[in-house]
């Protein structure tokens, strides 16, 4: 018989991973529904097209880049804020 056990070490990574990459695939949706490309966003963002593909895969942005990424996005300041807020265990080291 096998026993499986938890690994409590294990789980603030793993959950940082998947708060970022919620908040990745929010952004992500967003920029589709506006119709851009991670290039345009990107350039609009004043960012390189690989952080905001790597935000968008899961990286966690610094949040002093969140007010140029809204304006990007053209999703008001209010709405990157809040969702960074529900994604807050992305932040969390």
């Amino acid at each position: 018989m096998s026993m499986m056990f938890y690994v409590q070490d294990d789980l603030p990574p793993t959950r940082r991973q998947a708060w970022g990459r919620l908040f990745g695939t929010c952004v992500e949706k967003t920029r589709e529904a506006r119709g851009h490309s991670v290039e345009e966003v990107a350039r609009l963002a004043g960012m390189e097209a690989s952080q905001w593909a790597a935000i968008e895969a899961g990286y966690v942005p610094d949040p002093a880049q969140l007010r140029s990424m809204a304006g990007a996005l053209e999703c008001g300041y209010e709405k990157i804020a809040l969702l960074a807020f529900i994604c807050q265990g992305a932040w969390e080291q």
